[in-house]
């Protein structure tokens, strides 16, 4: 059984800085197409971030671009979101996928999905 488990959300202000985890059982990580989406309240699912399978090419979206950054571990087996510069629009629960191949900013169509971890940037 494959599971995805989130973790490090957790309240932080203007300009702080995270790093949430995304720990996999049941696949190796590192190689897999890994992702990273979002949703805020009230909102659909945003995708944040990608990493293709040989783990050389990230994808990025326009908001998080130049500030956040995806990684993988395999010995860990756990892959990384490194968000720098937070703003309160990056309030949201986030999510980790993973799939055989990268499946696009469509949230339902990775094929593994963690169930979240919040994050609220906030003064």
């Amino acid at each position: 059984q494959v599971k995805l488990v989130e973790s490090g959300g957790e309240l932080a202000k203007p300009g702080d800085s995270l790093t949430l985890s995304c720990k996999a059982s049941g696949i190796r990580l590192n190689t897999f197409a890994l992702g990273w989406f979002r949703q805020a309240p009230g909102k659909d699912y945003e995708f944040v971030a990608a990493l293709n399978s040989a783990g050389d090419r990230p994808y990025f979206s326009n908001s998080v671009q130049g500030r956040f950054t995806i990684s993988v571990d395999g010995a860990m087996n756990t892959q990384y979101l490194q968000m720098n510069r937070l703003q309160p629009e990056d309030t949201a629960v986030y999510f980790c996928t993973a799939d055989s191949t990268i499946q696009g900013s469509d949230f339902r169509s990775w094929n593994y999905r963690g169930q979240g971890t919040h994050v609220t940037v906030s003064s």
